[in-house]
């Protein structure tokens, strides 16, 4: 999935706005300017190609959105970003941020329309080099950010 697409997923379902989307990634210890800023949100012209978001500027708003939901612990030191950011890391991420078990994301899913086992679910979870691991398909994460978004917004 798009880097801006995760991003501007995440930004409608926590009604955020632009000054607080350049909060969340200072936090996550990236300082973006403001047409970065406005660059993940602009609609290109009709025929014109959109260029996708640096993974380097994702993984920083990823970890920044941990810190901002969860809070910065002094006891451990940032961990280093991983680039490049694939489906699987912005589902760990966003596990992490929104303090999520197995359970909760079952029924995120589910409440969005797709089902998926247990099992299944586990093998996105996984090292990359674990012989059950399994790359997170781009449907499976739009369902999960619709079914967040429906969770949050009802709340």
């Amino acid at each position: 999935m798009r880097n801006d697409d995760v991003i501007q997923s995440i930004r409608y379902m926590l009604d955020v706005s632009d000054a607080e989307i350049a909060e969340i990634m200072k936090l996550g210890g990236y300082s973006p300017a403001r047409e970065e800023i406005s660059a993940i949100f602009h609609e290109p012209a009709e025929g014109e190609e959109k260029e996708d978001i640096s993974h380097k500027m994702t993984a920083h708003f990823l970890d920044g959105l941990i810190y901002h939901k969860r809070g910065k612990s002094d006891k451990y030191p940032p961990r280093p970003i991983s680039i490049p950011v694939s489906n699987n890391t912005v589902l760990k991420k966003l596990r992490v941020a929104f303090k999520l078990r197995e359970e909760d994301i079952l029924e995120i899913l589910k409440s969005a329309g797709f089902k998926i086992s247990s099992s299944e679910l586990r093998a996105l979870f996984r090292d990359k080099n674990h012989r059950n691991y399994k790359p997170c398909g781009d449907q499976v994460l739009r369902y999960f950010l619709k079914g967040l978004t429906i969770k949050l917004r009802d709340d």
